[in-house]
């Protein structure tokens, strides 16, 4: 358990076979942090480099990671036909997809021909996973424990597509952000009923899956976002999308406060980088609409949570596999 596999060099390069895709979400957190904190140095008069910091940060890590899973998929196939063939493991293919997405927003500033060509290709691919996978659901028979959170994100992932589709105003990416708003907003509602429906009547989810629960928070909190971005105001809809999402944050955020004493730490933590993140954005595009001071104490109070969550989650897996435990993180 304790051997140094994840050691990158010729001699022990099979140590990638333990990489997860789910991983990716690391870039997604990195990514929705950054943005939150180019809003709250606009809005609030934040230090505008830790944005910008934060930014450069994701797309180091989506490229190593890249580079890194390439290199699982060359030299450990079967490790990753496995992992795609997994029903739950398989959704977080999705995951460099979003980033995708994600990236575009983050470098628009700095070469917006680059953003617009990575959005093109992370909207191509986010559509055509989302059909696969709605594809596989109806075509082979599926169990109620399988019905875990990580089934949001191929689908509902398309929610994503306006965060940076919107401001490139690519001509017809409206319309792609209008057609990737209704199916997440539209699989979001069954597939939150069918994994509330599997944690109320089945076994708890084992331990190293319990923080991917912060994912409910997304289908509400990115929902909120892409309807603004689209929509272009604050309505009731756009309200009542920002409600739930906070509703649904109090609802998970003790159990994982609970969790993090009794539960030692996994790469599967990262999946409360990105529902943080979003929550965190929304928050902030909330108080802006709505500058009312409790908005605002609650916007900058998401920014500081979840900017240490993050750091702590990133300072954790870089000590984790600085000291060869990426296969023990993993399982």
């Amino acid at each position: 358990m304790n051997e140094p596999l994840d050691t990158i060099n010729a001699g022990n390069v099979a140590g990638l076979a333990y990489l997860p895709v789910s991983l990716f979400g690391s870039v997604m957190g990195l990514c929705g942090l950054a943005l939150a904190w180019r809003l709250a140095a606009t809005e609030f008069g934040l230090p505008g480099w830790v944005g910008e910091v934060l930014g450069y940060a994701a797309a180091a890590v989506f490229v190593v990671l890249v580079l890194a899973y390439a290199i699982k998929c060359v030299k450990s196939p079967a490790a990753v036909r496995a992992e795609f063939a997994h029903p739950v493991a398989a959704n977080f293919f999705a995951t460099p997809i979003i980033s995708l997405l994600l990236l575009p927003a983050v470098v628009a500033p700095y070469a917006r021909a680059l953003a617009s060509v990575l959005w093109l290709v992370g909207t191509i691919a986010m559509l055509g996973f989302a059909w696969l996978i709605v594809s596989r659901w109806m075509s082979v028979r599926q169990h109620i424990a399988h019905a875990t959170p990580a089934w949001i994100v191929p689908v509902v992932g398309t929610l994503n597509i306006s965060m940076a589709g919107i401001p490139l105003n690519l001509p017809g990416s409206r319309a792609v952000c209008v057609f990737a708003l209704a199916v997440g907003l539209f699989f979001a509602v069954p597939l939150f009923t069918l994994i509330l429906s599997r944690l109320i009547f089945e076994e708890p989810m084992p331990q190293p899956l319990q923080p991917s629960l912060m994912i409910l928070v997304a289908p509400f909190a990115v929902g909120f976002s892409a309807y603004l971005n689209v929509a272009g105001r604050l309505d009731l809809f756009a309200e009542l999308l920002f409600y739930l999402a906070v509703f649904m944050l109090a609802v998970l955020l003790p159990k994982l406060v609970r969790l993090r004493s009794c539960s030692p730490f996994h790469t599967s933590w990262w999946a409360v980088s990105f529902p943080l993140a979003a929550m965190t954005l929304a928050a902030l595009k909330f108080s802006v609409e709505q500058p009312a001071w409790p908005a605002q104490a609650f916007a900058l109070a998401m920014l500081a949570f979840t900017t240490l969550v993050i750091l702590s989650l990133g300072l954790r897996t870089s000590m984790g596999m600085a000291q060869g435990e990426l296969r023990a993180l993993t399982l």
